[in-house]
Formats: structure tokens, C-alpha cells, sequence
């Protein structure tokens, strides 16, 4: 039996509802997490993410619907668990360390309850520290070490519980880039290594591109869209989630031809009504009025001499280390951003545009919710 088999539970919640007065935060929010499932809840501040991942902890009572862990129901009805009752870690976005303990104890303090000899527990909160690469911070304070560092020792000290579930609450929204992007890594690799179920908020969608199995995307206390990284970046159900997941430019385009295989010839607002072929997102009519979603990835750029493609001109190129990335003026006062090349082009100088029809989208504007 896998180490996930034994300890990943899954979770289950059923038409959340989440009530701050006259605020409306959850409005009937189901998903249901498979077991060793890392589940990234992904969403704009106040979309409800933090309420959702708040109410699977216990920190917060829900107004109505079900919670169940690991087929255990801990709310619904007259029933309400407790948070140390629910078999779960939490890392917080502030750490929540015990200023008065020691790394080393901090580390150890859910085990203090464990069946484990203080040999084999001592032995296992050594093995951690080492795994998050702290060992040598052991006996320091939480305030005599940088934030990385004590994100690192709450890491360490959820793993140390040994459950089946760990909740994590924008863990990285306080360092800086590089550190950020290290510990990411981090909590991905140890969290699955753990054999542990993973629930993870942010609003970084790099950050949950990166992480994710699944991601489920919130909006105004809604789920709008659950599904895998690719399918949400490939195919978002709603303007919505096309916008908040990153485009390069949207634009006002006029459907020519239906085309088959979900695929459609489209004008565009510039190049001189010059047509190129998109993917449809929802159902179109012939000469339908849309928009035109792209992604950075759906742009190539190349020689003004190109044979094929929109013309433009490069207003802005900025080096971000693998490369550079562009804004283009393509005419009529639009423009696209962070269109990548490793090939810099400078400021002013004319190029040409070509679109990949499976990085360019189209669909009715106002569609904002799944149907």
C-alpha cells in the first residue's frame, strides 16, 4: 500500500453557503478532493477562497452546506468538529510560530501527543529540519530568523503531524521572488512526498499553474471553474477566468467561418480586418460579434519580412532572464503585453504576428459563469 494511500484523505464540500451579515462570501460552493490531490483555490481578494479554506479548518462555522474529511462529516446540521479535532495542519500566511519555543521545539510540538518514544520523536523532528533545510537554525527563536526561515519551520512543523490533510493559506505572499520561488518548490515536492491531500489559496495564478493538480477558481463566493491547470489555461469556462488566469490582449473580433474541431476564422480590429483562426470556447454563429482572448504563449514574433502574420511594432522589451519579453503596438490603439522571445527586438522596430489557434480564445465577453 502507498504511503499516500495510507495517510491522504479526501475531502468533500457540498453547496457552501458563508454569511457576514448582509455579505454574502461563500454562495453554494461544491468540490469534492480526491485523496493525495494538491488542490490550489485560486481567486481574486474577496473572491471567498480564504472563507472556503477557513471553513474546511473549523476557524470559521459555515452558514449552511456540508463538510466532510476523509468520509467523516465534520459539518452539516447540528454537527460542528472542532479544528484539533479534524486531523489536519494549517500553515499560516504569518507563520504562527511559538515566539517562545525553539525551532527545534516548534517543530516537535505536534508530536507531544504522539505514541512515539522522545527518541524516535526527536529522531523525526531532526529528519525534517533537514528536509526543509533548517537543521542548523535548531535552537534559535522564530524572531531571530528571516521570514523564508520561519516559513520553513511551520512547513516542517505541519509535515511533523503526520495527518492526512494540510491546509495552506498564501504561505508565500510575504517573501520576496527568489525565496518564494524556492519554497514553492519546496511545499510541492514535501507535501507529496508526505502522501498528504493539499488545499492551497492564493491569487498568483503562476503560483497555482505551478503547484496544482487541480485548481478550483473563485469569484464573488462562487466556484466558476474546476478543473486541471491545463484545462483552465486551455479552455477557461468564463471571461472571467480567462482574464484572471493572464492574456496577453483582448480584443473585439467578428466570426467569418465556422471551421470544425471547435476552431473559427475571426477578423480582427487591426492588421487591416486581417482573419485568423481561434478556438471557440462556447458555441458561435457565423458573423457573431465576440471577443478574441490571447495568450502570451498563442504569439510568435518574426521578421517584418515573414511571409504570414499581423504587422506591429515593438513599444517596450524588458530581459527576464530566460529571455525577453515585449509589448506590441499592433494598431488601432490596441496592443499586446509580455509577448515572448529569446531573440530581443528593439524598441520601434516593426515585426510580424503570428497566432497559434490553441493559445487564442473566443467567446461572448459578458459570459462571466460556467453554464
Amino acid at each position: 500500500m502507498s504511503e499516500t494511500s495510507r495517510r491522504a484523505v479526501g475531502v468533500s464540500v457540498n453547496t457552501l453557503g458563508k454569511d457576514f451579515g448582509e455579505k454574502r462570501a461563500l454562495d453554494g460552493v461544491s468540490i469534492d478532493v480526491e485523496p493525495g490531490t494538491f488542490l490550489v483555490l485560486l481567486g481574486p481578494s474577496g473572491s471567498g477562497k480564504t472563507t472556503l479554506l477557513r471553513c474546511v479548518a473549523g476557524i470559521e462555522r459555515p452558514s449552511s452546506g456540508t463538510i466532510s474529511i476523509g468520509g467523516n462529516v465534520v459539518v452539516g446540521g447540528k454537527t460542528f468538529v472542532p479544528p484539533e479535532r479534524r486531523r489536519l495542519a494549517m500553515v499560516f500566511q504569518d507563520y504562527a510560530l511559538w515566539p517562545h519555543l525553539t525551532v527545534r521545539k516548534n517543530v516537535a510540538y505536534p508530536l507531544a501527543t504522539s505514541s512515539l518514544e522522545k527518541s524516535e520523536r526527536a529522531g523525526r523532528c531532526d529528519d525534517l529540519l533537514g528536509r526543509v533545510g533548517i537543521n542548523h537554525l535548531a535552537d534559535r527563536y522564530p524572531n531571530e530568523l528571516s521570514g523564508g526561515e520561519q516559513q520553513r519551520v511551520a512547513l516542517a512543523r505541519a509535515l511533523a503531524a503526520e495527518v492526512g490533510l494540510i491546509l495552506f493559506d498564501e504561505p508565500l505572499s510575504n517573501l520576496d521572488a527568489d525565496r518564494r520561488e524556492q519554497l514553492r518548490i519546496e511545499i510541492a515536492t514535501l507535501t507529496r512526498e508526505a502522501g498528504m491531500t493539499a488545499i492551497y489559496i492564493t491569487h498568483d495564478q503562476s503560483e497555482a499553474f505551478a503547484l496544482a493538480d487541480q485548481i478550483g477558481v473563485l469569484n464573488q463566493g462562487r466556484l466558476v471553474q474546476f478543473d486541471t491547470p491545463e484545462n483552465i489555461y486551455r479552455h477557461p469556462d468564463s471571461a472571467f477566468v480567462a482574464r484572471f488566469t493572464g492574456v496577453a490582449g483582448e480584443f473585439p473580433v467578428h466570426v467569418t467561418s465556422l471551421m470544425g474541431d471547435d476552431r473559427v476564422a475571426v477578423a480582427l480590429p487591426f492588421g487591416s480586418g486581417h482573419t485568423i483562426v481561434a478556438s471557440s470556447i462556447e458555441s458561435l454563429k457565423p458573423d457573431a460579434d465576440v471577443s478574441l482572448f490571447v495568450r502570451s504563449s498563442g504569439v510568435t514574433l518574426a521578421e517584418p519580412a515573414h511571409g504570414e502574420g499581423v504587422r506591429g511594432v515593438i513599444r517596450d522589451v524588458a530581459f527576464n532572464g530566460r529571455g525577453y519579453d515585449h509589448v506590441i503596438d499592433v494598431g488601432e490603439g490596441f496592443s499586446l503585453t509580455k509577448i515572448f522571445a529569446t531573440t530581443r527586438f528593439e524598441r520601434g522596430r516593426n515585426v510580424k504576428i503570428c497566432f497559434d489557434p490553441s493559445a487564442c480564445f473566443v467567446m461572448d465577453p459578458t459570459r462571466e459563469v460556467s453554464e
